[in-house]
């Protein structure tokens, strides 16, 4: 298995002391409570009050500020001194914000993944066990009953669709400048987005190049929320779409033009291992030796530090309780054996594109 070697120094042996494994096993027992007092610290402004107060503060002062009751504020800061995200002065009793209560209040990342967390996933993790065993998103029953939550995309509550689009973005948009550098250096005229969601990688192409003309490949309700995302913007007239069930075996991509690149971000990581063949298969139908695929996703084994695998893991059973109950966040081998299963090559790699994307790109075997 390859692994990133700063991942390999983590991952390939032993890094903790008995006491320190027998904390971290606690951790993981009070994981959910963790999570919600740190969560409720931010909501309530309590970290903030924390930062914006040099001398820090005591408990009565944080419950004045917040209009909290004593025993709330008490059994949160309690907590969270334990968590680690405050610190307390034992001879004034005053409170302030630790190194990690700064991150949890300011890291973008770390936003975005709270958010998605609570809004997206916490109630539907309550099934994950139904979920391994069966193989299908149990816990999306929470929200609505569709196969995958890309069915449901447009009918989420407005708050949870916030925070999947969020997560969604801010991942995938660090990584353009670069993505777009690396597609266009073969001055492709057509690129075919599959899976383009609500067309900001389409409009990125367009604004980079004046000459492209992209297609945007997805569900018809999905290619509804792009027009009216896209509508009006520069180069909007030079996006198309195509309605498609990917899912479809006999879905077949579009042939009414030469497509000279093919792009799929954060897109095959929705798909089981059969699903991500098939796809691959059908696209390599349409391509020829001077048509490449660009595959930008964020494998885990090519991450730089540890803290990006552990997300990309634990996200990873998002798509298996709430996604689509079999798709993951890959580790960047299975994606080259599916590619080769699919009739194509890999014909390279480039890593540590924004957020700790890779672009995998492939071509046509034996073109």
């Amino acid at each position: 298995m390859y692994l990133n070697p700063k991942l390999k120094e983590v991952y390939g042996s032993e890094q903790l002391t008995a006491r320190q494994a027998q904390e971290k096993a606690e951790w993981i027992a009070f994981g959910p409570i963790v999570f919600q007092v740190s969560r409720l610290m931010k909501k309530f402004g309590i970290l903030d009050l924390l930062r914006d107060n040099d001398k820090g503060l005591t408990e009565d002062e944080v419950v004045q500020a917040t209009g909290l009751s004593p025993y709330a504020v008490k059994v949160m800061l309690e907590a969270s001194l334990c968590i680690g995200t405050v610190l307390v002065d034992t001879d004034t009793d005053r409170y302030s914000l630790s190194k990690t209560g700064w991150c949890l209040l300011t890291d973008p990342a770390t936003s975005v993944n709270l958010d998605f967390n609570h809004d997206v996933n916490y109630e539907g993790w309550f099934r994950l066990e139904e979920a391994l065993k069966e193989g299908r998103p149990a816990g999306l029953e929470h929200f609505g009953d569709w196969p995958t939550v890309y069915e449901g995309l447009s009918q989420l509550p407005p708050q949870v669709q916030k925070s999947w689009f969020g997560f969604d973005h801010f991942y995938s948009d660090s990584s353009f400048p670069q993505a777009l550098e690396i597609v266009f250096a073969s001055k492709p005229r057509t690129l075919l987005d599959v899976g383009g969601n609500t067309g900001r990688w389409a409009l990125q192409c367009v604004g980079y190049d004046e000459q492209v003309q992209v297609t945007i490949v997805d569900l018809p309700q999905q290619l509804e929320m792009m027009r009216s995302q896209t509508k009006g913007l520069p180069g909007a007239d030079r996006i198309g779409g195509y309605g498609m069930n990917l899912l479809d075996p006999q879905a077949a991509f579009p042939t009414d033009k030469h497509y000279d690149a093919l792009w799929m971000s954060q897109f095959l990581d929705c798909f089981g291992e059969e699903e991500i063949v098939s796809i691959l298969s059908r696209a390599a139908k349409i391509m020829d030796g001077d048509s490449r695929l660009y595959i930008m996703e964020t494998f885990w084994d090519r991450q730089r530090f540890a803290p990006a695998a552990f997300c990309l893991t634990m996200t990873s059973l998002y798509f298996t309780a709430i996604a689509n109950g079999n798709s993951k966040m890959y580790h960047s081998d299975d994606m080259s054996r599916l590619v080769t299963r699919a009739g194509l090559e890999v014909e390279g790699l480039h890593d540590n594109l924004g957020q700790g994307h890779s672009i995998m790109v492939c071509r046509k075997s034996g073109q």
